[in-house]
């Protein structure tokens, strides 16, 4: 509630946060506990290795939306390259089902291939815990363990907030910063009215498209929380 209402917690307070629901629900993954906190995973993870809990040496955590998955997502995403590697063609539930991932995943790893990427992602290397895949369109009804449905970002709040920040309104690129996202940022429901407005014949291209755009948003968020 603090988070949203516009009054946000100091970062000693949230990572204080962090700690504690760590300690409740060790079994939690860095991302649930980073959106329940208001961190970066990056932030939580550092946590967790910093409180030497237990559950960080298990195969499995929860995530947000409530699935259990393996710390080490690599294999299926390895697994996942072949099969499109063999028949870059095939649908994508084939191919999830094939290499035993997700639908989410296996679109993730195809887009990565198709921008020359390792469809490994970076944390996954050292076996540290898996980002979630691209997005399937469904972020509005995933689940943290026994919450209510995370609601959409809003960009609107978000920019108010940002424009405030002398750090980016007295600053030239942080000003084109909030310009350029104003013409990039997507409401989670908007896109469902132009579907239909895609010709037949256009819409394998733009879907292309469209994973290449959430690709590069993909890589924005990395390294975003990989400086955080």
């Amino acid at each position: 509630a603090n988070i949203n209402h516009g009054l946000p917690l100091s970062r000693a307070d949230r990572e204080a946060a962090a700690t504690r629901i760590l300690r409740l629900y060790p079994q939690w993954s860095d991302r649930a506990v980073a959106a329940a906190a208001g961190l970066s995973p990056t932030t939580v993870s550092g946590i967790r290795r910093r409180l030497l809990q237990p559950a960080a040496r298990e195969g499995s955590r929860v995530g947000r939306d409530g699935r259990v998955r393996p710390l080490d997502g690599s294999a299926g995403r390895r697994r996942a390259s072949a099969v499109i590697a063999l028949r870059p063609d095939a649908p994508l539930r084939a191919i999830a089902k094939e290499a035993g991932v997700s639908v989410g995943t296996a679109r993730d790893v195809r887009a990565r291939l198709q921008a020359g990427r390792d469809p490994v992602l970076t944390p996954q290397r050292p076996a540290a815990e898996p980002e979630p895949a691209a997005d399937d369109g469904s972020e509005a009804r995933r689940r943290r363990p026994g919450q209510a449905p995370a609601p959409p970002v809003d960009w609107p709040a978000v920019r108010g907030n940002l424009i405030r920040d002398p750090a980016v309104k007295y600053a030239e690129v942080g000003r084109a910063f909030v310009r350029w996202a104003d013409g990039h940022v997507v409401d989670p429901a908007a896109w469902r009215e132009f579907v239909d407005a895609v010709p037949p014949y256009w819409r394998t291209s733009v879907a292309e498209l469209a994973r290449s755009c959430a690709a590069a948003w993909l890589a924005f968020a990395q390294e975003l929380e990989d400086r955080a």
